[in-house]
This record gives structure tokens, sequence and C-alpha cells, in this order.
């Protein structure tokens, strides 16, 4: 379950190399200065709740609790993304998927404790070979999806349907570590 729940997630970060520069200028009209400061304050968010909110909420609620919780925040976050009438409300979304960096240091955490000491290479190899193909599936998945969202003639014009689809990546990734997780819960 958790390599499902890692190669899902590890998919639906592709969104955000694979179509933010071109989502950000075709919704908003942003320009290099606009898309650099963006970034600049997702790489501090991001800094922010990895560098000094994981291991205090993990001591306090337990891994699988902080790790759900990072999961959802991410699909909430790239539901504001898609949905953001006005680069602010974007701007406001991305605290909101900076949360979901809680997720990959509590799922390696959780990980790590299901497999012998001596399979700790074999995990780390199989997660960095499942993440290698998710970035080779994710462009081209994201890329797709927003010229299909944008293209002329389209009923529905929802330039942010990559996004949604990372968020719904994330969901999906949150029930299957639920699910995973569940006798841990019982113990």
């Amino acid at each position: 379950g958790f390599a499902a729940a890692a190669f899902l997630s590890n998919v639906a970060h592709a969104v955000l190399p694979s179509v933010f520069v071109l989502y950000a200028g075709y919704r908003y009209g942003w320009d290099s200065k606009a898309v650099g400061l963006s970034l600049t304050v997702v790489g501090a968010s991001s800094a922010v709740v990895q560098g000094l909110m994981v291991g205090p909420l993990v001591r306090r609620f337990g891994e699988r609790p902080v790790l759900l919780a990072g999961l959802a925040a991410g699909a909430i976050g790239f539901s504001i993304y898609a949905l953001a009438p006005t680069g602010a409300w974007f701007i406001a979304g991305i605290p909101v998927v900076a949360l979901w960096g809680l997720a990959g240091p509590t799922a390696q955490g959780l990980m790590t404790r299901h497999v012998a000491p001596t399979m700790q290479g074999e995990l780390q190899g199989a997660m960095g070979s499942l993440q290698g193909v998710a970035t080779i599936i994710g462009p081209l998945v994201f890329a797709s999806t927003f010229a299909w969202s944008i293209r002329d003639g389209v009923d529905w014009h929802l330039p942010g349907a990559a996004f949604l689809l990372a968020g719904a990546l994330l969901a999906a990734s949150a029930w299957i570590v639920a699910r995973a997780t569940r006798n841990e819960v019982a113990a």
C-alpha cells in the first residue's frame, strides 16, 4: 500500500514542474518575475514545513495522522490552485500545498519500520525506482491534461484540470495509506 501511495504522490508532484509556468501565464498573465517570486514563496513555505514542523507534529500526533494530514493538505491545496480565480488566491494556496511536505518524511518513517534492517537498501532502491517511473509518467499526464483542458472548442473551460487531477491522486494516496495502516490504529 505504501508503494502505491508513494507512486501516486510522486506522479502528483510532477504537476508543478510540468504545467505551473504555463498555467500561471495562461490563467493569470504572470511573467517570469511573478513566477519566480511565487516559486520563492513555494520554496520558503516548503522549508518551514519540512524543517520546523515535521518533527514536532509527529511527536505530538504520530506518523499516521501527520502523513494523512499532509496528503489531504496537498489534495486541498491543489484544488485551490486549480480553482483560484486570481493570482492572489493561487498564492494563498501555497502554504496549504506546502503542508504536503509533512507526508514524505512520515511515510519514509512508517515504511522503514515495515521492512527488516537488512532490507533498508532494497526499500530505498525500490522507492527510488517508483519515483523515477513517476517522473517519466507525470509530465506526460499533466501536460496532456492541461493542453486538453484549454483546447479550442472545449465545452467546459477548466485550465486547472491538471491540478485537480494531481489533487485526486493525492486523495487516492491518502485513502490507500489509511487502509494500509488501519491495523496500526487498532494496535
